[in-house]
């Protein structure tokens, strides 16, 4: 104690000494809610043990910010807003933020100022916790992330490395029985129109269809790229056609997409599905009012917000939840 005495204790000792996390510590101090009656206690007892004082400063951002959770989106406005996919994992969050006293911050990581931002709030502890979405490639922020302090949860796994804290579909399975399908169906000349490569759900949706055609002996060469978007799929299935005239079946790794790719499909004069049948993925709202109907992979989309406000919040409580894989489930309609 004599040591201690001579020098400004620190949150880390404090946490240290309460055995529970710094972020938890931290909540104590700045008597922020969501941490639970036994660290609480913990936290005091380390604080009067140690005679630790916090800097006012400090505490005064800290109080000021506690009250704010961000939801980071490595994706520009325009495939942000115009994509309704995102738009459900919002309505999910915000469920689950609605019985709490948090609020909701949305910061989209593309550009500069949106990625110094959010380095800032990694730093500084500007917030109580962050969400991260559609990480791109091996992205130095998605690191950064995990060796932060402020709680983190990754909606989705990003390129390269599993983070401790995330919540994912199983994209891989759900391609697997997206591809499944169709061969059950009797298509052969099975194309694909996959989503980022260097996104998490895209690489595993891919490697879902490679798996499907491989136990089916059928040839897996029949592949376009594109970015999630409706235009993207628009040009990957005139990219198909060109290249694969004779394709009969086309798995597309997201609804968006797949509304592109079947209007290209009718307007080279070929039948859906009599000609070539389509399958997406999501189970966005409009897929069953498209012609006709879509045939798609649902994930529980307002469920992935809601697990990932979850998890935050677990976090933010000094808890440690396990990272969490929602199942996916074929839903058939007429466009295959």
């Amino acid at each position: 104690m004599t040591d201690l005495s001579r020098r400004q204790v620190t949150l880390d000792e404090v946490a240290e000494r309460a055995g529970v996390s710094r972020s938890a510590a931290s909540r104590v101090i700045n008597n922020a809610p969501h941490v639970s009656k036994a660290k609480r206690a913990a936290v005091l007892r380390a604080v009067a043990d140690l005679g630790y004082v916090p800097n006012a400063t400090a505490r005064a951002l800290a109080t000021q910010q506690a009250g704010a959770v961000v939801l980071a989106i490595s994706s520009d406005s325009a495939q942000v807003f115009a994509d309704p996919f995102f738009a459900e994992v919002v309505v999910g969050i915000s469920a689950t933020l609605d019985e709490t006293e948090l609020e909701l911050m949305l910061l989209l990581a593309t550009s500069s100022r949106g990625r110094t931002r959010l380095e800032q709030l990694l730093r500084t502890r500007q917030a109580a916790g962050v969400m991260l979405m559609s990480m791109h490639g091996d992205d130095p922020l998605a690191r950064l992330a995990e060796q932060s302090d402020v709680p983190v949860v990754f909606g989705g796994c990003p390129i390269g490395f599993e983070p401790r804290y995330y919540v994912d579909a199983d994209n891989r399975g759900g391609a697997r029985l997206a591809t499944e399908h169709l061969i059950a169906s009797g298509r052969t000349r099975i194309a694909t129109i996959t989503g980022r490569m260097d996104e998490g759900a895209g690489g595993a949706r891919y490697k879902g269809f490679q798996e499907a055609l491989a136990v089916a002996g059928l040839d897996a060469s029949r592949v376009a790229h594109a970015d999630f978007s409706e235009d993207g799929g628009t040009a990957a299935m005139r990219e198909l056609l060109d290249k694969h005239a004779d394709l009969d079946a086309v798995f597309v790794a997201s609804d968006q997409m797949a509304v592109g790719a079947l209007q290209v499909v009718k307007e080279a004069g070929r039948s859906v599905p009599g000609d070539v049948a389509i399958v997406g993925f999501n189970d966005i709202a409009g897929a069953r009012h498209i012609d006709p109907p879509l045939t798609t992979v649902a994930q529980p989309i307002q469920s992935l917000g809601r697990e990932m406000a979850r998890m935050l919040l677990a976090l933010i409580s000094g808890d440690t939840p396990t990272p969490l894989i929602l199942p996916t489930r074929l839903v058939r309609r007429g466009s295959s």
